[in-house]
């Protein structure tokens, strides 16, 4: 019986190492070649960049500046490209829709730029590189009187400030 036992543990640590060399081959296989070809033509860095890559604009509820969760992904994106860009800096716009006052649109578009400040600093940015500014209902970029129109003039909009993020 003991003959039996014996024969059966030989077995076992034959499979068991049979297992363990066919899991760590010493054959090193070639890395895949990197491919350096160009797949667009914009600079890594630029405002291009920033504005295809990224993300620029952000919008906001009516009457609303608290950052949406649509928003929260492109500002993360932005925060990861700032990090890998320590020179670039932001002007940070806040635009409203028409509707309401003059006076009344620039502060709330001042809320929205500086919410869109406060959460990309949370995220890591550091605020010295972020400036803010409101145009109100200054600068739309839809003139209907609509819903659809007055969703696309509530935003936040980041811009690149001039010879940053190369």
């Amino acid at each position: 019986m003991l003959r039996g036992a014996t024969t059966f543990k030989l077995a076992l640590v034959v499979v068991a190492a049979s297992l363990l060399a066919a899991c760590s081959s010493t054959k090193e296989e070639a890395p895949a070649p990197v491919v350096t070809a160009p797949t667009s033509s914009i600079k890594p860095g630029s405002a291009d960049d920033f504005r295809v890559n990224v993300g620029d604009t952000v919008f906001f509820d009516t009457d609303a500046h608290s950052i949406r969760s649509d928003a929260q992904t492109v500002l993360q994106k932005q925060a990861a490209w700032l990090k890998q860009y320590p020179a670039a800096k932001l002007m940070l716009e806040g635009h409203c829709d028409e509707r309401g006052t003059r006076e009344y649109n620039l502060a709330l578009g001042d809320r929205r730029a500086y919410a869109v400040k406060e959460f990309l600093v949370s995220l890591g940015v550091d605020a010295a590189r972020l400036q803010t500014k409101s145009y109100g209902k200054e600068r739309p970029v839809c003139s209907e009187s609509d819903d659809s129109c007055w969703q696309q003039n509530r935003r936040g909009f980041s811009v690149i400030a001039a010879g940053a993020g190369s």
